[in-house]
């Protein structure tokens, strides 16, 4: 008997508690799906001066960025390099062109619908993931998200990091919850996929704020939630703080506890796109 058969949860098939990226793409496609992650080489209003300057503590030089393909290169062999290699582990798969690096929507509207209907374009590719900020949102740009959202699988990725403005000031976010809501509704209420990214273990938050913030979170029903263990990465704010003493990163058995209250407090219908990931050494 395959485990799928005698699996127990109502949507997961590899007795996962809750509802994975892989499952629901695979659902949806019917083969695996990954992403291809791509950069425009856009900047951050958090580090050229119109929010703020420096980006946010824990960000690299390369806006998160560190593994999508080079900003020098059209977005075509951007693409054929990141897929390349992403084929040595995931063969015959199908693609999400993964507008990672940088603010996604930080540029001239044209500009952007142009990028992204050229990703749609390219071979294997079934849909877009787009990472901004939600302050860096407006009409204009949700309605031109809403029409590609008619013609393909669409998900608009929010930085949130914490519901909490104590917080995001002491990781220079330099936008407010109220902003993130702000920007959340241009999308929700034009029905385009959200998928909101937390991170936990953040300077001075505790694990019931962590799990605050999720169930806020929560409330809001999004498509999708990306849950990370913060990283102190050399040449950031954040490592100077850290060779200082003034930041104590997680232990791995609080980081599972965290995680599986989150989980709890989460709709069972949101799809978990990841409850880790690995920053580059």
């Amino acid at each position: 008997m395959k485990q799928s058969e005698i699996n127990p949860f109502e949507l997961s098939d590899d007795n996962k508690r809750y509802q994975t990226y892989n499952y629901y793409l695979r659902r949806r496609f019917g083969k695996k799906v990954f992403k291809v992650s791509l950069n425009l080489g856009l900047g951050c209003p958090n580090r050229d001066g119109t929010k703020g300057f420096g980006g946010c503590i824990y960000c690299s030089e390369k806006l998160s960025g560190d593994f999508a393909g080079d900003p020098c290169d059209s977005i075509e062999r951007q693409y054929e390099a990141v897929r390349a290699s992403m084929e040595n582990k995931w063969q015959g798969g199908c693609c999400i062109a993964y507008f990672q690096a940088g603010t996604n929507t930080y540029a001239d509207c044209g500009f952007l619908e142009d990028a992204f209907k050229r990703a749609l374009r390219l071979d294997g590719v079934v849909g877009l993931s787009i990472a901004t900020r939600a302050d860096c949102l407006d009409a204009q740009k949700a309605d031109m998200l809403s029409r590609l959202a008619t013609k393909t699988y669409l998900v608009v990725e929010l930085g949130l990091q914490t519901v909490f403005d104590e917080t995001a000031a002491v990781i220079n976010r330099c936008h407010s919850y109220e902003d993130f809501i702000r920007g959340y509704s241009l999308l929700a209420d034009r029905g385009i996929n959200i998928c909101v990214h937390l991170i936990d273990g953040l300077p001075g938050e505790t694990g019931d704020m962590m799990i605050r913030s999720a169930r806020q979170v929560g409330l809001l029903r999004p498509h999708a939630v990306k849950l990370h263990l913060l990283h102190v990465l050399k040449e950031t704010k954040l490592y100077e703080m850290y060779k200082r003493g003034e930041v104590r990163p997680l232990e791995l058995d609080e980081y599972v506890d965290i995680i599986c209250r989150q989980l709890e407090v989460l709709p069972k219908e949101t799809i978990i796109e990841r409850i880790t990931g690995d920053g580059r050494a």
